[in-house]
């Protein structure tokens, strides 16, 4: 059997290099990527690098994906002639075009690993908000340059906590700030219940009303949502629906004192609108895990801007950290390896993707 290439793609901290260099036993040749290169299908990435990014793919056999750090449009896809099995971590990669490589026949398979834990996204995102609260980066800069106290912190003990979308990640995030804070919990997506949100909050282990009959997780609309929340944190899914969905007209409704949140996808939220309003300071505070080109450019504003300076909103960023704890991403990996042993063999895969699913 002739030597197949395998592209491991985007491992930044080379947690994949141990388990996969056990596959050259079985004849294959392992090649790891560090770097991540712009996006193949997002608007502003130029010609040069699309083609860049074909050259370092086209050679290869099988490419291990890790979640969306690089897409795989259809365009893109149709350029690697040498492809015959597409691999991703997780149960669902919205930014692999499936259908694509279902026309030509080749397999795309996911991984459920063992050792998943969802609170690992909680635990970043309340860090996140704590960050801010108590101008923790700041603060340590400050410190280690010389000086002492500047500012003062934020107290969020009986303050609003707005969810922008309460599914797993929503109710346990509203939940850690209901018990550990105090914080009234209000929510909103498109389609949420009062229902709904009193079943979750139940489940959760959580009272469905307090003793004055205050709902614990209290459906409000949009406007209301944004305009009275002293926190505000994104907790929606990516899709087509929700892709651009905070705009400026939400974020212009945001109290002056109030902290934005994001940790679930950057194209969420419009980008422009929510530098605009951190330029302006018309908000505390803004964290932010996840961004709308990822690895974030150097030339992007976030990275350049003096934050907190001059009136500027205060700003605290982290390189898309919320899942990335490595005995989870060892784990996916491990399971990437026996997808491609059982692949190998003929085996069936775990989680094998179609065009109506998985």
């Amino acid at each position: 059997m002739a030597v197949v290439k395998i592209a491991v793609l985007d491992d930044y901290q080379k947690l994949s290099v141990p388990l996969f260099e056990k596959l050259q036993t079985f004849g294959f040749e392992v090649t790891t990527f560090t770097d991540t290169l712009l996006p193949y299908n997002h608007p502003d990435t130029p010609q040069d690098v699309k083609d860049a990014l074909v050259k370092r793919l086209e050679p290869f056999g099988i490419i291990s994906s890790m979640r969306e750090r690089t897409p795989f449009p259809a365009e893109l896809v149709n350029r690697l002639p040498n492809l015959k099995l597409l691999l991703t971590t997780g149960s669902r990669n919205a930014s692999i075009n499936v259908h694509a490589l279902s026309a030509r026949g080749i397999p795309v398979a996911g991984t459920v690993p063992e050792k998943w834990n969802p609170d690992s996204t909680t635990q970043h995102c309340v860090a996140l908000i704590l960050a801010l609260a108590r101008n923790i980066p700041q603060d340590d800069a400050i410190m280690k340059a010389g000086g002492w106290q500047t500012a003062s912190a934020t107290n969020l003990a009986g303050k609003v906590f707005g969810v922008v979308g309460l599914g797993r990640l929503g109710v346990s995030v509203s939940r850690i700030m209901h018990i550990a804070f105090g914080m009234k919990v209000i929510a909103w997506s498109t389609n949420l219940t009062q229902e709904a949100a009193d079943e979750k909050a139940k489940a959760s282990g959580l009272p469905v009303e307090d003793a004055n009959g205050d709902k614990t997780f209290k459906v409000v609309s949009r406007d209301e949502l944004f305009s009275s929340a002293d926190v505000v944190s994104v907790q929606l899914v990516l899709s087509d629906r929700s892709r651009g969905l905070i705009t400026a007209d939400d974020l212009g409704k945001l109290k002056r004192s109030a902290l934005f949140i994001n940790t679930a996808r950057g194209p969420i939220v419009v980008e422009e609108d929510l530098l605009e309003v951190a330029k302006k300071g018309l908000i505390r505070g803004v964290g932010l895990d996840v961004y709308e080109i990822e690895p974030l450019p150097t030339s992007s504003e976030w990275r350049k801007i003096k934050w907190g300076e001059e009136g500027r909103t205060r700003v605290v960023l982290s390189p898309h950290m919320g899942y990335v704890q490595d005995d989870t991403i060892i784990d996916m990996y491990k399971k990437q390896v026996e997808n491609i042993l059982r692949w190998h063999k003929g085996e069936a895969m775990t989680i094998v993707y179609s065009d109506n699913g998985y």
